[in-house]
């Protein structure tokens, strides 16, 4: 779970319902962050719904602020727990891009040596 978060609604009420499903689904997003960098990670996630009640939209925008990068994630869907669904499956996609490129120092520690040794 992370220590930084934050759920915003935007002329919209946020009932315990929907805050339960958004920490079910955002909430445990932290185990793809490399160790060392969870203190500093915040999560800020923005609901609205805008559009008149028969063609209602909904949108979901969740930013994720980690120590070399923010992540901005933008979703709009028929009602909030799509939108969340989404924006949960765009964000482990990104989160597994980020500890390629920023993984652990000994993931890292470990490739230069495997590359060292073969360049002897």
């Amino acid at each position: 779970m992370f220590e930084r978060y934050e759920v915003q609604g935007i002329h919209t009420a946020i009932d315990d319902r929907l805050r339960a499903h958004i920490d079910r689904k955002l909430g445990g997003l932290d185990r793809y962050i490399a160790r060392q960098n969870r203190d500093a990670a915040h999560l800020e996630v923005h609901l609205k719904e805008t559009g008149k009640k028969g063609n209602a939209q909904s949108r979901c925008e969740v930013t994720l602020h980690l120590p070399h990068q923010n992540i901005i994630i933008k979703e709009s869907a028929v009602n909030l727990y799509a939108a969340v669904d989404i924006v949960e499956a765009k964000l482990k996609q990104q989160l597994q891009k980020y500890k390629e490129l920023h993984g652990s120092g000994k993931q890292r520690r470990h490739m230069f040596n495997r590359f060292r040794r073969r360049g002897r």
